[in-house]
């Protein structure tokens, strides 16, 4: 028997929080919710392992969900660890994917406010679904963002 759960947030860490927080709140309609965080404490270096964390962020309401709705937590550390850009095929979390009224103008919209192309937009019949427009993109900071419409 599962445990009783409530999916509450995704945390997204980057390089600059206040960037991708204008991106998400531009491109998508998110907005905020709650105070912005200014976090350093010994409980938080218990939970994430990290000696002397420091982070600052806020917490994002996700568009299509009321005020108890899930958010994406947009945090940045003082001291944060640099990879390569996230590929679609990576073992972890791989994307954050919003439903769209246009795909093609919504890809429009992430490339004016900085972000790109990962792919190229398809069309795929699911059966048992419908028709789907897709395309992968990506945020300013490279995380992968999908721009999706079902019909």
């Amino acid at each position: 028997m599962p445990i009783r759960a409530k999916y509450v947030h995704t945390n997204l860490i980057a390089r600059d929080w206040k960037r991708l927080v204008r991106f998400y709140c531009d491109v998508f309609g998110c907005e905020r919710k709650g105070p912005e965080r200014d976090l350093c404490a010994e409980w938080l270096d218990k939970v994430n392992a990290v000696p002397n964390a420091h982070l600052r962020g806020v917490h994002l309401r996700l568009p299509g969900y009321g005020e108890d709705g899930p958010t994406l937590e947009i945090f940045s550390y003082d001291q944060v660890i640099e990879g390569e850009l996230p590929k679609s095929n990576q073992c972890g979390f791989a994307h954050i994917a919003f439903a769209v009224d246009d795909v093609d103008q919504a890809l429009q919209r992430v490339i004016a406010a900085g972000g790109g192309a990962v792919g190229e937009t398809a069309e795929a019949e699911v059966k048992g679904v419908g028709l789907l427009r897709v395309v992968y993109a990506r945020d300013p900071e490279g995380n992968i963002v999908e721009l999706q419409r079902w019909s």
